[in-house]
């Protein structure tokens, strides 16, 4: 009998299996490719919420685990996942550049906020006001992460290429049944595919669109992460990754001429140099009206769990999350309140 079989591969459900396999527990992941937010992700991380000028939550806990996480991965495979790059805010104003030395006074942005204000030139790109440093921040390159760690599941045995069926789970008191499988957990981290699953889809996942290029532009010579209303990161070879649009209706994964239109003009407010579109990707964020994510165990079935909710901060998120999830089955370690599910009631929601 398996120790457990995960539902969903992408950042939250590998994280969990890395966890698994760093606790030498026995599992097998099913992965239908049906959610693409992970691969169309910005994969950046960023401990400050720049819009507001406030600390992610819990941002110091979960970028030392992050780290940690994406380079034990890094070594299994052999492979640079993680790239630790500053992220430059431009400022549009003086007010701007005041708003952030009154942030940067705070003792809980203090450590990420650099006071000194940058005057490099960047071809392409106007900046009379200068901009402001964020630190500790970089990005994941989430699509190669994904596709590689897949090959490493697949190379084991331990990844199933299928759509789950729910019609097919037996629940037992000890044990659940899928097939020819047995495990003693199941554990759910479909994203914004939560809403097929009949054990946890009360959950008030809300998911959000989000569409980003890939863009090549020969005179852009950035050398850093540029956020304003949008991202710009560096690919390498005149290529950068740009994004990415907020859409609370559209729930597909398609690129809209919409979402084209609303990207290439936000370029056009930044860049005054030339730029192709590569590629136009779209996927479903799994996001909560709460902002927090969705761990714990279904109220009648003790050996069904579920780990989604990440929403924009997959990256951040998933690892910390992961093991705050195996802790609490394994060892009984209470979840924070802020992340259990038991916040929403089935019957109410």
């Amino acid at each position: 009998m398996l120790d457990y079989i995960i539902v969903g591969s992408g950042l939250s459900g590998i994280a969990f299996a890395e966890t698994l396999l760093q606790h030498k527990k026995q599992f097998i992941l099913f992965e239908n490719h049906s959610q693409n937010s992970t691969q169309i992700a910005g994969g950046l991380y960023n401990p400050v919420i720049l819009k507001r000028f406030s600390q992610v939550w819990n941002a110091n806990h979960q970028l030392e685990i992050a780290h940690k996480f994406y380079e034990s991965i890094e070594q299994k495979l052999n492979t640079q996942f993680d790239f630790k790059i500053p992220i430059y805010r431009k400022f549009f104003s003086v007010e701007e550049q005041n708003n952030w030395f009154a942030a940067s006074d705070k003792p809980n942005l203090a450590p990420f906020l650099s006071t000194k204000i940058i005057h490099k030139k960047y071809n392409g790109i106007d900046s009379p006001y200068g901009y402001g440093e964020v630190l500790e921040t970089g990005y994941v390159d989430t699509m190669s992460l994904l596709n590689q760690y897949h090959q490493y599941l697949k190379k084991n045995n331990w990844l199933v290429e299928s759509s789950f069926e729910y019609n097919a789970l037996k629940i037992f008191e000890t044990h659940i049944a899928y097939k020819n499988i047995e495990a003693k957990n199941i554990v759910f981290a479909e994203g914004f595919g939560m809403h097929s699953n009949p054990y946890f889809n009360y959950l008030p996942l809300d998911g959000t669109k989000g569409e980003l290029f890939i863009i090549k532009a020969d005179d852009l010579n950035l050398d850093v992460i540029i956020n304003t209303s949008i991202f710009i990161l560096p690919l390498g070879n005149n290529r950068y990754k740009v994004g990415a649009t907020y859409n609370w209706d559209d729930k597909t994964n398609t690129p809209t001429e919409e979402g084209k239109k609303e990207l290439i003009d936000r370029i056009k407010e930044i860049l005054n140099c030339d730029f192709e579109i590569i590629e136009h990707l779209a996927g479903v964020r799994p996001t909560v009206k709460d902002r927090r994510p969705l761990l714990g165990t279904n109220q009648t079935y003790k050996n069904l769990h579920i780990l989604n909710g990440m929403g924009t901060r997959g990256v951040m998120l998933a690892p910390a999350m992961a093991i705050d999830l195996y802790d609490f089955i394994e060892n009984g370690k209470p979840l924070d309140k802020a992340i259990d599910i038991k916040r929403y009631s089935p019957t109410k929601n």
